[in-house]
């Protein structure tokens, strides 16, 4: 319960939020924060804030506070990887990365926890790359004074899978670059795709193992790649013999080097005719050509999570499609644009 006070009788009193005071292009935060008991001398800064009457709390058993609200939802959608302070504003916390990775969200549980009455929770991108501290999400307890029911069911939503958000740190693979095609192998053409994986590979904090230059043949390509996996590579990248030509032997060398599962095609453009599959838990990425082209394609989208430890497959490959249409930017803004951002 929220009870009226009059400014003149609120001396002595202690303030039940945050009152806020903007100043244009100057300032915008908390004049007086919760909890601030008023004195004499606060009394004209309060009037020129436009306050003629303050609140005071008078809280039934169940009933709570918005800061304490907010405690508590932000302790129950932190999951691994993701740190908070209990220092609420205005029934609003933080969430942040504790250190470089993934962002995970769970966007059913999320969803689940926004439609909560009186609670809400905001959230960067699922599959966001993110740095250390970086803000992540914000929760806020929307009324000051709520219900302590209502709380607990959004609690209980956000911890249903072990909390909503988390951050996964990616490995540091051994990466094998694998370029096929008779063109380079023999010569006739300088190769162009080493440079640009190498490039992508290192900046996710991975190291390039080996290159290997192969004609299109397709037992040479069995036998280098279980050649790398032997050799402890936990990552090969293959470029060329993507497409529907039928020397495009490539995915057939895949095959014959035991990959159990091969997942060729994704609703993404750039990148429809990318390849992932699997042997052991060693990832095959099968690269097409528009990777020369273009400055992010699929690749861009997978290799991330690939490293955070996600085997995907033909669900995760097919869900891609909301958001997977970039926009061929005259000047790319990758990650700041759409592309990717469906799920």
């Amino acid at each position: 319960m929220i009870k009226t006070v009059k400014l003149e009788d609120a001396v002595g009193l202690e303030l039940a939020h945050d009152i806020t005071e903007i100043r244009p292009g100057e300032f915008k935060g908390p004049a007086f924060r919760h909890g601030h008991k008023v004195c004499e001398d606060d009394i004209c800064r309060l009037q020129r804030l436009g306050k003629n009457h303050l609140y005071v709390l008078d809280l039934e058993e169940d009933e709570i506070h918005e800061n304490e609200a907010a405690a508590i939802l932000a302790g129950a959608l932190a999951g691994e990887g993701v740190l908070w302070e209990n220092n609420p504003r205005e029934g609003k916390i933080d969430l942040y990365a504790a250190y470089n990775g993934l962002l995970q969200v769970d966007v059913p549980s999320l969803a689940a926890f926004n439609l909560v009455d009186e609670v809400m929770c905001a959230t960067l991108h699922n599959h966001t790359l993110v740095r250390q501290g970086e803000r992540v999400a914000a929760t806020r307890a929307i009324p000051l004074i709520m219900k302590r029911a209502a709380i607990e069911r959004a609690v209980a939503v956000a911890r249903h899978n072990g909390g909503v958000l988390s951050v996964t740190p990616l490995r540091q693979a051994r990466a094998g670059l694998i370029i096929t095609g008779n063109e380079v192998y023999h010569g006739l053409i300088q190769d162009r795709f080493a440079p640009i994986l190498t490039r992508k590979v290192t900046s996710l904090g991975s190291e390039v193992a080996a290159v290997d230059f192969l004609p299109d043949d397709a037992p040479a390509i069995a036998r280098t790649i279980r050649n790398r996996l032997d050799q402890g590579c936990d990552l090969l990248m293959l470029t060329g013999g993507m497409s529907v030509d039928p020397d495009d032997v490539t995915r057939h060398g895949i095959r014959m080097a035991g990959a159990a599962e091969v997942h060729y095609g994704t609703a993404v453009l750039p990148g429809a005719m990318f390849l992932v599959a699997y042997v052991g838990q060693a990832a095959i990425l099968g690269v097409p050509a528009c990777a020369l082209h273009h400055p992010v394609t699929v690749l861009d989208l997978v290799l991330p999570r690939v490293l955070a430890g996600e085997r995907l497959g033909r669900t995760e490959l097919a869900l891609l499609g909301h958001g997977g249409l970039c926009r061929d930017c005259h000047d790319c803004t990758y990650p700041h644009c759409p592309f990717g951002k469906g799920l």
